[in-house]
Parts: structure tokens; sequence; C-alpha cells
């Protein structure tokens, strides 16, 4: 008769499962790293086969592993429940991240019923790359980012197809108006991101089929929303995502410099680790957030 599996090694192997990295599942469980690594191995040589494709950033699930995950999942959560002394669990926070932008002007918008019904959100805010290290580490539930992630191991759900717009003032749209672009704007002070200006030289590439000229008066602000406002204000001009400046287009207090046939668009994705989470809120955020958000962006289109 064989003998039966350890629980101690089928919930570690859960929580790597659902964690998508040997680091997560540490963090998870509150042990060591090196312990994690012992009891996968052990229960790699008891069940006679691998669980886990190694990877340079995390784990992938091998097809035996997301049987056998299917197999223990709810048996296992029940008993973490009658260990638990049948006490009503209070769900974890859902931990999501993405740039500040898009989080604070829709992002907060589209979760506020599911926070108004409960669920608890820890937001943070930051670049990509870093938040999908983040991710990897176990820090996060869930990422917007503005690029599909390279390495395979994270699951990526699109998410959103951000429009550029090439946006001014009223008073500086009046001045070059008629006026062939871009060369119109050599002599128009420029607002952007950062001196690299990653989405004016997007903009440029695409629909002028041109490199740009770095601008002669270029003012830097490394928060979108804070380019919004100087050039609400009349700072100069700038290319902004057009949900980040629906609202003041529709109010006039921004104008479109140009209008192309088809404006640049940038591809945002829902990024978390492979498997489930133990926490059902962070389900119900993702599927909140790939929901909402399609409604939100065709509202955006109109």
């Amino acid at each position: 008769m064989a003998e039966p599996l350890d629980l101690n090694q089928l919930r570690t192997f859960l929580a790597v499962h659902r964690a998508g990295s040997f680091t997560a599942a540490a963090h998870l469980l509150g042990v060591s790293q090196s312990t994690v690594t012992t009891q996968i191995r052990a229960l790699e040589t008891r069940l006679g086969r691998e669980l886990f494709e190694r990877r340079p950033r995390g784990v992938a699930p091998l097809p035996y592993a997301d049987e056998l995950a299917g197999q223990v999942a709810a048996p296992l959560d029940r008993l973490s429940d009658v260990a638990d002394g049948g006490r009503t669990a209070v769900t974890e926070p859902v931990h999501l991240a993405g740039p500040a932008e898009f989080l604070g002007a829709v992002g907060m918008r589209l979760l506020a019923p599911l926070v108004a019904q409960g669920v608890q959100l820890r937001v943070a805010t930051g670049l990509t790359e870093q938040l999908l290290e983040e991710l990897r580490g176990g820090r996060h539930d869930l990422v917007v980012s503005t690029r599909r992630p390279a390495d395979g191991v994270l699951v990526a759900e699109p998410f959103s197809d951000e429009e550029f717009v090439l946006v001014a003032a009223p008073e500086w749209a009046g001045r070059v108006r008629g006026a062939p672009l871009p060369a119109a704007l050599a002599d128009v002070p420029a607002v952007a991101y950062d001196t690299d200006l990653p989405i004016i030289r997007r903009y440029w590439r695409y629909v002028f089929n041109d490199r740009i000229v770095a601008p002669g008066l270029l003012t830097t602000i490394p928060d979108l929303r804070g380019v919004r406002t100087a050039v609400v204000a009349g700072a100069g001009w700038s290319v902004l995502p057009k949900y980040l400046c629906r609202a003041e287009l529709d109010s006039g207090s921004l104008t479109l410099l140009h209008q192309p046939e088809e404006a640049p668009l940038n591809t945002a994705f829902l990024v978390h680790r492979p498997g489930g989470s133990a926490n059902p809120h962070v389900a119900l955020v993702r599927q909140r957030l790939l929901a909402a958000a399609k409604a939100w962006w065709a509202d955006d289109e109109c």
C-alpha cells in the first residue's frame, strides 16, 4: 500500500502553483525559500515526476501539476477552514499595481462597486518593469502593465487599447491652425513625461512617419496628470492618452491639433502569476477590471 502524500508538501505545492514562484510561495506561507524548494523536491521524488518547469524568473506548472492542483485545492482549502476552528476567515486585501495615472483616473472608478461590497484594495504605483518584478516576487496580485511580459512565466491578458492624441490649449491651437504639421510646432513649447519623449516619439513615428526633433522649449513632468494640467493652463502642446484628457476635450479646455485617420494605440495588459489565488477577491477584481474596462473603453471611443 502506497504511503499517503504529505499534507505540508501538498500545501507548499499548492502555494507554488498559485504564486508562480518558490519565492512568492515562501512569502505566502511565511517560510524560507529553501524550505519550499526542499518540500517540492521531496514531493516530486515521492510522485516520481517533475511538477514545475524551472525558468529564469519563477516556475511554470507542468500538465500533471495542473491536474494535481485541481484535485487538492478544494480539500486543502476546506481543511484550512477547519484548522481555523470554523471561524469565518477575513479575506485578505487584493494587491493591485499599475501606472498612477491610469489607476487614479480609471482603475478606481471601475473598482468602486467592489470596494462598496467589501473588497479591500492595496494599490501601488510605479514603472512597469519594477512592478512586474515585484509581481514575480509575490508583492502584488495583479499588475496593469504597459507591455506584455517577455519571459513567459506571468499570465498577461489584453486589457485596454490606449489611444494617443496631440493636444494643446485653444490659444496655442489658434496660433498653429492651418499651418502644416508637425513643422508648425517647432517654435511652440512642448510638455512631456521626460526628456526621452517616449509617447511623443511614438506618435511622430506612427502618424508622421518621422523622427521628432527635440523641442527648443521643453518642460518635463514625471506624471501625465501634471502634463495635462500644464497643457490646459497654456504651457504648450503634448501627446496624451485620450482617456486622460477626454473631459478636457469635451469641455473645450483642450483642442485636438491633429486627427489622423488611424491614431496610435498602446495595448495594456492585466498580468498575474500562473495558477489561482487562495484569495477569492483577486478573481473578483480581475473579472471586474476585464469586463468593466471593455465597456468603459467602448464609451470612451464614442
